[in-house]
């Protein structure tokens, strides 16, 4: 197999390896937080304690992974432009 064939199919396996894990799992964890929601504080014994919320997730601890956001962004522009009902022009 020629190195550029080689590469080639590394690509495409990492590639179909990622459309795989965002079909099954659209949520990733924040990487802000660590899933956790909010920010490790701690207190001045040095013991954690909860932080502020993150703003990042907004205290859920999950985010939209990149190449679902893209898919979801994909079908909404496919879906408003072949809407059937909707006029010419018109947004």
């Amino acid at each position: 197999m020629t190195p550029i064939a080689l590469a080639i199919a590394c690509l495409m396996l990492v590639t179909l390896g990622y459309v795989g894990v965002c079909t099954a799992s659209p949520f990733g964890t924040c990487r802000k937080c660590n899933g956790f929601g909010f920010a490790m504080d701690t207190d001045r014994k040095g013991r954690p304690k909860r932080g502020k919320s993150c703003r990042r997730c907004k205290a859920t601890g999950k985010r939209i992974r990149a190449g679902r956001w893209i898919y979801n962004r994909a079908q909404r522009i496919y879906r408003e432009g072949t809407d059937p009902r909707r006029p010419e022009g018109t947004r």
